[in-house]
């Protein structure tokens, strides 16, 4: 394709002053008019389908008259206003967006603030060359904070990016090489069925067909058609069925939207410190992170992965902000789930250290913290056990063998993941790096730089203080923008963040007497 302006035809105009108002492509307008066909399609055919049984023809066939043109033409309509409306200025020092007909709008932000431009394009705008285009500045502040171009052509999205993101650097590169850092290997699709979308999805598949069926007012006849099938089978079988269909079903999903999601998948250093991530089959996404925002990374394993030997790798930065428009963006993610051992090469490679601060050995938490979990764990399962014995003593004898069906089938579970939740508890410190793990259904090691940390919080319950326990929360303004040690020993706990970060928690610290003296209480 060509790298025309935005609503260019014909021959190629003169190139625009740097700081000229712009408008989109206009191929916007048939955008807008093929998504309001999808939208006439999709409202209008199910409901003429559903009056066909119980209408005349004629007002079945106007009712889908109706549907169809309504939202084609408010489609067109709305495409072309915004086409019309619709002016972006990259000056010297501010990016500035008007747009509206009734209610005008007119957005500014500083360049110097601008942290984020995203490329995202979906599979029509992919066909027609197009890019939809958002500025961030990062902040948790809603539409105010951005500015979106939907949409302009791939190269000028790309010019965009490029004239946004372009930062001076601060001296020569380091040895740390540039270019691409980690790249798409089919064989982690392996690792998609393991991950808790796969029953998410077995769920939203079952939603969905009783909401077709529903359409079509069969709705009936399909749970008549189930349940025929396995009439005079026992319940145990019905039982195995019915998950496995489920497991076969959430897999394939998960299957699918992994390759949606991750296809052509590259992480890269450009040249000025800028972190970019290229993704998508049918949507493509190009997420950039500067790197002078990254405070770190976190390394995710949820159970199923980790018992697969996987990872994820998350960045730790100021400025993402998650977006409205597309809820599984996953913005923050470096690299997808994919063995341990690559994870902790591309951390290292994107924190540009000799290796991965992840990887560090980590101080034990004391027993105390696994009689903690055991004690919640065991409670989470006989609690309940305990009021269905009750009411089984109460009103009827087959509550009993359900509380001890329950007990039997609860507590090895959950005795092991809370052994587990002990052994994963950690802490230290690696170089610039403040280490901690935790977390058994959600393993998650944080490697936070030390000078991210802008405070401590220290929290000790009734029950932790008895034990000799405290959490430690280090605050940044980056990330999820607080990262916790849990339940580790008090003393041990403040020296250690006395010594993450000189100078920010001694003025709280109560030394006991002795030689050298010993931090003992907040």
């Amino acid at each position: 394709m060509s790298g025309d302006l935005p609503g260019a035809s014909g021959p190629v105009p003169e190139p625009a002053p740097a700081d000229a108002w712009l408008r989109l492509d206009r191929r916007r307008v048939l955008v807008s008019t093929v998504l309001g066909a999808g939208l006439a399609l999709g409202a209008g055919l199910p409901t003429a389908l559903a009056m066909l049984g119980r209408a005349p023809a004629g007002w079945a066939f106007a009712v889908l008259f109706g549907w169809i043109v309504l939202p084609l033409g408010g489609g067109a309509l709305a495409g072309y206003v915004g086409w019309r409306r619709t002016r972006y200025r990259i000056g010297p020092e501010r990016a500035e967006l008007h747009t509206g007909l009734l209610l005008v709008k007119r957005r500014s932000l500083a360049r110097e603030r601008i942290r984020s431009v995203d490329l995202t394009a979906n599979p029509l705008l992919r066909i027609l060359g197009l890019v939809h285009v958002r500025i961030g500045t990062g902040e948790q502040s809603g539409g105010e904070s951005t500015l979106e171009l939907d949409a302009v052509t791939r190269a000028e999205g790309e010019r965009l990016r490029r004239v946004l993101l372009a930062r001076e650097t601060a001296g020569p590169e380091d040895a740390h090489r540039t270019g691409e850092l980690a790249a798409l290997d089919p064989g982690w699709i392996r690792y998609a069925p393991v991950s808790f979308v796969a029953p998410a999805l077995a769920g939203a598949a079952f939603g969905g067909l009783m909401q077709i069926s529903d359409w079509f007012g069969v709705q009936g006849k399909v749970v008549h058609w189930a349940g025929d099938r396995f009439h005079d089978t026992p319940l145990g079988w019905i039982v195995l069925t019915l998950v496995a269909a489920a497991l076969v079903v959430g897999a394939g999903g998960a299957l699918g939207l992994w390759v949606e999601m991750w296809w052509n998948y590259r992480l890269e250093r450009e040249p000025g410190g800028t972190l970019r991530v290229r993704r998508g089959l049918l949507t493509s996404r190009s997420i950039s992170i500067e790197e002078r925002r990254l405070r770190g990374v976190e390394l995710v394993e949820p159970l199923g992965i980790r018992l697969c030997g996987a990872a994820r790798l998350d960045a730790i930065a100021t400025g993402l902000a998650k977006s409205e428009d597309d809820e599984h963006a996953d913005h923050k993610t470096l690299l997808p789930p994919a063995p341990r051992a690559v994870a902790a090469e591309v951390a290292a490679r994107v924190l540009r250290e000799p290796a991965a601060p992840t990887g560090a050995a980590l101080t034990a938490h004391p027993r105390a913290a696994r009689a903690r979990r055991l004690r919640w764990a065991l409670l989470a399962v006989l609690v309940p056990v305990a009021v269905l014995a009750l009411l089984g003593a109460l009103l009827t004898p087959v509550l009993l063998y359900v509380a001890a069906g329950c007990a039997a089938a609860g507590v090895p579970p959950a005795v092991a993941l809370a052994l587990d939740a002990y052994r994963n508890l950690g802490h230290g410190l690696d170089g610039a790096y403040l280490v901690a793990r935790s977390g058994t259904v959600r393993r998650a090691t944080v490697a936070l730089q030390r000078g991210g940390v802008i405070g401590w919080t220290v929290k000790q319950s009734v029950f932790q203080r008895r034990a000799g326990l405290l959490t430690l929360t280090a605050t940044t303004a980056a990330g999820a923008g607080a990262y916790s040690v849990r339940d580790a020993a008090e003393a041990e706990g403040l020296a250690f963040a006395a010594e993450a970060v000189p100078g920010l928690l001694e003025p709280f610290l109560i030394r006991e007497p002795g030689p050298g003296g010993s931090a003992d209480a907040c």
